[in-house]
């Protein structure tokens, strides 16, 4: 037998304590009026599957953020900021609606599932974040480079990427016009 919030027991009163949103057992916060579900890296595919089954039909967007100089920003209790986050965007034409995931991707091991199986439109987002942001998608079909050289070291959206300078030569003064 549960205890519903609020029934009593034992002649004493159960405080109301609301918990967490949860949906598919990750929490759940709103953004803009639009969901977001924070799962962590091991529910990232079974939630994105989910999602999938209830009518999320299309991925419009994958990409990642670099917080190393923002490292504060609101998430919902339980999930525990990290220096990159993957974010993907899933509609479902059906109910005409939008949901948004949020996955934390630590620096020391950025390496999360590839959503390919379930999105395979995703394909080449996955590869433009590992590309210019360096987190990896196991399990990818293809992870190499997208838009920098193979040879190309580093990855360039990174905040601490030492962005290279080439100094500006003038050869005298600007025409007159």
């Amino acid at each position: 037998m549960s205890v519903a919030e609020g029934d009593a027991v034992d002649g004493d009163e159960m405080p109301a304590s609301p918990g967490p949103v949860l949906r598919h057992g990750v929490p759940v916060s709103m953004s803009r009026g639009q969901e977001v579900l924070h799962p962590d890296r091991e529910h990232w595919v079974p939630v994105a599957t989910a999602l999938f089954d209830e009518g999320y039909l299309v991925a419009v967007d994958l990409t990642a953020v670099d917080y190393l100089t923002h490292p504060g920003r609101p998430l919902p209790d339980g999930v525990t900021p990290q220096r990159f986050e993957v974010v993907a965007n899933l509609l479902s034409h059906s109910s005409r609606s939008r949901v948004r995931l949020r996955v934390q991707v630590p620096a020391d091991d950025a390496v999360l599932a590839t959503l390919t199986a379930i999105f395979p439109g995703v394909d080449a987002a996955e590869r433009e974040v590992f590309d210019l942001f360096g987190v990896t998608f196991e399990g990818h079909p293809d992870m190499t480079r997208i838009v920098m050289p193979e040879d190309w070291v580093g990855h360039p959206l990174r905040k601490d990427y030492d962005s290279g300078r080439i100094p500006v030569q003038f050869k005298g003064p600007a025409p007159s016009r």
